[in-house]
């Protein structure tokens, strides 16, 4: 079986001039030899295709794989995630992980709040501020908590997105609306544990690999999981493996928010438990980082025993399997 491999790669997009947080969600070299040194070993051929751009290079040149190994963030728009998808679906080539309609909704973190809220899974009260003056009227107890409505890898959170007054709730959501130039989530601030899980598979076949707390030490410069925290978290942050209740319960809220969001392959769901100790949901990752050193998805993974090559094969055998059922669905209504 033949495998493009689609990623962002974060030096060429510095190299361009894009600043260090801009490029944060971006994948290292590392990162893309070890998805295809990976892919190598368990038997597929591969070829490095690259990002968006040199996707449709290759696509308008007739080049053509039998499943595409998908990474891409993109750079521009609230559905950049879905682009890569959703071009390879117009050419009708399978790929890893998750679809168009699913990028897109997720990387929307209030659209994606609303479903999961729908289908009766506990998350914080929320508003959307599109503009300053949609905070006028808002209701929610303080302490509160804001950052950008579709980012990801802690882009916009600081020590300042925990908000105590109306005062300081101007200042920021001015600052992120300012700065990123898109709407604002402003959540009640829940102030229990933090974990992430790692989910594999799809649908009826998802299931949890582990579940991680998150705990920013004393030795952090900023006490939450901010982008600085993120970028710097060797030796300020500690990941030890939840159990027993903890792990029930937040298994239970990742799994049932992985399934209702349609979500494929693998990736993680994020948690943060409010002051009675329940677990809510804070956002997906149909996208999860895959480093094999520092990533939190094969970090969580190698935790519980899953070695990186077994992880990768687990989301290709998840894929594999998928679209081999989606094509005997299809000569089946030939």
């Amino acid at each position: 079986m033949l495998v493009g491999i689609t990623y962002d790669l974060r030096e060429d997009y510095l190299n361009d001039g894009f600043s260090e947080e801009e490029t944060a969600e971006f994948d290292a070299e590392v990162t893309i030899d070890a998805i295809d040194s990976t892919l190598q070993q368990l038997g597929y051929i591969t070829e490095r295709i690259g990002n968006h751009k040199a996707l449709m290079l290759s696509l308008v040149s007739g080049k053509r794989w039998d499943l595409v190994f998908n990474i891409c963030e993109g750079m521009y728009g609230v559905a950049r995630e879905a682009q890569v998808p959703a071009l390879l679906d117009a050419y009708s080539i399978p790929y890893v992980f998750s679809d168009p309609l699913v990028m897109a909704l997720t990387l929307n973190k209030a659209l994606t709040k609303k479903l999961i809220r729908y289908q009766g899974i506990p998350t914080a009260d929320f508003i959307v501020a599109e503009r300053i003056s949609d905070i006028d009227n808002l209701n929610l107890p303080f302490p509160l908590f804001a950052k950008p409505v579709a980012e990801g890898t802690g882009k916009g959170i600081s020590s300042k997105s925990i908000i105590r007054s109306r005062l300081q709730l101007k200042a920021v959501v001015s600052s992120l609306l300012e700065q990123y130039e898109q709407p604002v989530l402003i959540e009640t601030y829940l102030p229990g544990r933090e974990f992430t899980v790692g989910v594999v598979g799809t649908g009826s076949e998802a299931r949890v690999v582990g579940v991680m707390e998150i705990v920013v030490t004393s030795r952090a410069k900023e006490k939450i999981y901010s982008f600085h925290t993120k970028e710097n978290w060797h030796g300020v942050v500690e990941y030890p493996m939840a159990h027993g209740e903890a792990y029930d319960r937040c298994a239970d809220v990742a799994l049932r928010a992985w399934q209702a969001l349609g979500c494929r392959d693998g990736g993680r769901v994020d948690l943060k438990m409010d002051a009675n100790g329940v677990p809510n949901f804070i956002e997906v990752n149909p996208l999860a980082g895959i480093n094999p050193e520092h990533s939190d998805f094969p970090m969580l993974a190698r935790k519980v025993g899953v070695s990186y090559i077994d992880l990768i094969d687990m989301i290709m055998s998840s894929a594999v399997k998928r679209v081999n059922h989606s094509k005997a669905c299809q000569i089946s209504f030939a």
